[in-house]
């Protein structure tokens, strides 16, 4: 009877056993338990979405319909896979589709923020050491020249190589979240490195 994995060793299958306990709960009708799993993933979200799409205050719109869909397809829900991996599907699927709403009504603020400052997850290295401001400024050059390296490739590109780099997630679940097989997920992320390579070309070589 029980869906939890079978190798409660592993912090990510007891995460994944919580994750599937609060769903059940959901389906329930239970927004306790929904209170407590958007607690549980919304940084990991709003942070992927914030990457993909180069901002922050969009991301947290795209978050908050992500864990709708999951209020509203609970009922449908089935653990036949991790649940982050359904989780990160639909917010693919939401990504996505703004991405390719802004292609048909490219009308973006010119001073919209370019990368997630208030990110707990940011693009760049953590450091907890006060810098110097020429320090400082240089980090946030080298930020902003991530982002617009990260936002220039294809979408599936962006979300394989966010999905590895940031969220450690594995060639095998990045197939399922992109309907890819594994030597597919790995040949793109050759490309996308490859073409961040050559973009960051004047930062790699200083």
């Amino acid at each position: 009877m029980s869906q939890e994995p079978s190798s409660p060793a592993d912090p990510n299958d007891a995460a994944n056993a919580q994750d599937f306990r609060w769903m059940e709960q959901i389906k329930a009708g239970d927004s306790e338990a929904l209170r407590e799993l958007i607690e549980a993933h919304q940084h990991r979200i709003i942070g992927t979405v914030a990457k993909m799409l180069g901002d922050q205050g969009d991301a947290e719109d795209i978050a908050q319909q992500v864990f709708v869909r999951v209020w509203k397809s609970a009922a449908r829900y089935e653990p036949t896979a991790k649940f982050t991996t359904w989780l990160f599907k639909i917010t693919r699927n939401l990504v996505f589709n703004e991405l390719r709403r802004r292609k048909r009504h490219p009308t973006r603020s010119l001073d919209a923020p370019r990368s997630g400052d208030d990110d707990d997850r940011p693009l760049q290295y953590e450091d907890n050491s006060v810098k110097a401001p020429d320090t400082a400024m240089l980090d946030n050059e080298m930020q902003t020249a991530i982002q617009r390296a990260i936002d220039a490739l294809p979408e599936t590109q962006r979300m394989a190589i966010i999905l590895r780099r940031y969220d450690d997630v594995s060639y095998e679940e990045i197939g399922e979240i992109l309907d890819l097989s594994v030597p597919a997920v790995k040949s793109v992320l050759f490309r996308a490195r490859t073409e961040l390579r050559e973009k960051l070309q004047q930062y790699l070589s200083a």
